[in-house]
């Protein structure tokens, strides 16, 4: 087996979190010293100029990170005029933030089911969120808002002007239906 290979997948996987040494030792079944080795010779094998992307320690963790002489590219892919138009998961993201405002990806990630991090990304980038602060959960994770952009892509004079969400309450007569059953059922036994 390829732990190599295993650790290059994990630092995929882990995205913007990072993993920790500590984490890859245990995960691998391996001793710090070799999980050092590993980790340097993957991160030498990204410093080639044929690669995009590169290992960066930050905030105590292991990341993938695109190489910074690349950020002209990546600038315009997400300012292509192409790519102005957002999809059903974007809006669902800022319908998301919208409502419930300060809100952390955790929380959304946590509502949609599914990770939100490249899409927040994205919309930070094009200037519809914004991160408005630090939560006071453990880790202090950002909390995203919308901006003035937000509400002019949108014709909104003030985030008050969002409709008005009403939740449904279950349908009465169900709720009466089983009521009155579970009555009868009691009634039979006693």
């Amino acid at each position: 087996m390829n732990k190599k290979g295993i650790l290059e997948g994990l630092l995929f996987v882990v995205g913007d979190e990072g993993i920790t040494l500590d984490k890859i030792e245990e995960i691998l079944e391996i001793g710090p010293e070799e999980a050092k080795n590993m980790l340097k010779e993957l991160k030498a094998s990204y410093e080639s100029d044929e690669r995009g992307i590169r290992i960066s320690y930050l905030g105590n963790a292991f990341k993938l990170t695109t190489k910074q002489e690349h950020k002209e590219y990546y600038k315009r892919l997400v300012e292509n005029s192409n790519n102005n138009l957002l999809s059903a998961a974007s809006l669902e993201v800022l319908a998301i933030v919208a409502y419930n405002q300060p809100i952390t990806r955790i929380e959304i990630d946590e509502m949609r089911g599914v990770s939100s991090i490249y899409i927040l990304r994205r919309l930070v980038a094009k200037g519809l969120l914004k991160e408005a602060g630090k939560s006071t959960m453990p880790g202090r994770p950002n909390l995203y808002a919308t901006t003035s952009d937000f509400l002019d892509y949108f014709g909104l004079a003030s985030i008050n002007d969002l409709p008005k969400i009403e939740i449904e309450d279950e349908n009465p007569q169900e709720k009466d239906l089983f009521t009155s059953i579970y009555k009868e059922e009691v009634l039979e036994h006693e």
